[in-house]
């Protein structure tokens, strides 16, 4: 099995966003997760806080922002579903301010006063009202006015809690009148789309690296083994990934690592197949079972070097890295090691270690809470990457490669090498 999350920081729309200050609509957000906010709007290393310092040479807020998610739509049936939704064009941008009017040494803002993004100027909205206004006929006015008895709704209207352009933008994207759409969840996201860079192409520049870098490598690692019509011919085990959401805020939801959906699923599997004693079926599949937590890894960043121990730099395009910890923030032990190691051997797929500094702190993943809920073996490993948790990211091209060819490793020869490493 390999798990991964496909979650990342990023600032959420509130269920009543709709705001205007000294001439400019403006959108409220609230954080997810433990975002580098300066990179993007703002920084919070400590949500107990209700500000935060950086020095003003962090500041990357200035970005072309847009929205993206999911609507809840009532069709004409007076059902409900699901439509997704993304406006492809910069709406939002959350502005610094002029170093002329604040030269403090450390840049403090409030994420609560400080963090709405502006989406243009009243005036001009008012004028686009007027013009649409001017355009409609004297029938629709007057049947518009004789409908003023509108049944009872529980909570305002989306138009009401939000800049009504917004919402039209946001049905315009799924299809669908703005008077259907019931509620809604979406995100910024930076309109800036990945590229690679570097001086020879070596690296990739992109939002989200963490974590749907490894939950890219993981999907095509699978998808890659069964590439022959035979792969499963003698195959005795079940290939599985599983991509979790909320890893950021701690797993403990529905769709949650820390839920009953990868146990609940596993149970299921199981029982597949022939075989006596299906009561135990499922205790015996996960004593045989081993898991790959997949989250990207740290890279040793040149311009802050002794942050990382001496022995245990990861670099970038020079193999996947498998994460340790003493504490158990992550989940790798010495048998894990031996299995991740002859799979790469029989790929040639180069491998890294990394462990952090004794005075520095150490993040984790779904390894640790997945191990101690399934009693599995697991170990923790990921692409080196910069800037984790900054709106724009940075990995290695051939690295991607190099984790694909591990994971397509690993499901190919899981079945012949796990019988062959015995521990007491």
């Amino acid at each position: 099995m390999i798990g991964a999350h496909t979650d990342s920081p990023a600032l959420r729309v509130k269920p009543t966003s709709k705001k205007q200050a000294e001439g400019f609509i403006q959108v409220g957000v609230e954080t997810y997760g433990g975002g580098l906010w300066h990179t993007c709007t703002v920084s919070i290393m400590n949500f107990a806080e209700q500000s935060v310092s950086l020095t003003r040479l962090q500041l990357g807020f200035d970005r072309d922002l847009s929205i993206a998610g999911r609507a809840m739509v009532k069709t004409e049936k007076g059902e409900f579903v699901q439509k997704l939704v993304r406006i492809d064009k910069p709406i939002l941008r959350i502005p610094t301010l002029a170093i002329h009017l604040d030269r403090q040494e450390t840049f403090t803002f409030n994420k609560e006063t400080q963090l709405f993004p502006i989406a243009g100027l009243a005036a001009a909205e008012l004028n686009r009202t007027s013009q649409s206004a001017k355009s409609e006929t004297p029938e629709s006015s007057t049947a518009s006015n004789q409908d003023s008895s509108e049944p009872f709704a529980p909570l305002k209207a989306s138009t009401e809690r939000h800049h009504p352009y917004i919402v039209e933008l946001m049905a315009k994207s799924a299809g669908v009148p703005s008077e259907s759409v019931v509620d809604f969840e979406l995100v910024l996201y930076d309109t800036q789309k990945a590229c690679i860079g570097g001086l020879n192409d070596e690296l990739i520049f992109s939002a989200r690296l963490d974590n749907l870098g490894m939950s890219y490598c993981s999907t095509m690692g699978l998808i890659n083994s069964l590439s022959s019509p035979s792969a499963l011919d003698d195959e005795p085990c079940i290939r599985l990934v599983s991509l979790f959401d909320h890893e950021e805020i701690g797993s403990e939801t529905a769709q949650g690592a820390d839920s009953n959906f990868l146990p609940a699923a596993i149970r299921r599997l199981s029982v597949i197949g022939p075989g006596s004693n299906k009561e135990t079926a499922y205790e015996r599949t996960l004593a045989t079972s081993f898991l790959v937590s997949a989250d990207m890894a740290h890279s040793v960043n040149p311009n802050y070097a002794s942050k990382y121990e001496n022995d245990h730099k990861p670099e970038m395009n020079k193999g996947t890295v498998i994460k340790i910890n003493a504490n158990a923030r992550y989940a790798t032990n010495s048998p894990g090691i031996v299995l991740i190691q002859e799979v790469a051997r029989r790929r040639k797929v180069p491998l890294q270690l990394f462990v952090v500094r004794n005075d520095s702190s150490c993040g984790s993943t779904i390894g640790p809470m997945l191990a101690a809920s399934l009693g599995t073996r697991t170990l923790d490993l990921g692409n080196p990457q910069l800037s984790m948790h900054s709106i724009r990211e940075t990995a290695g091209v051939d690295d991607v490669g190099h984790g694909v060819e591990l994971f397509e490793s690993f499901f190919e020869h899981y079945s012949e090498l796990e019988g062959k490493i015995f521990v007491d």
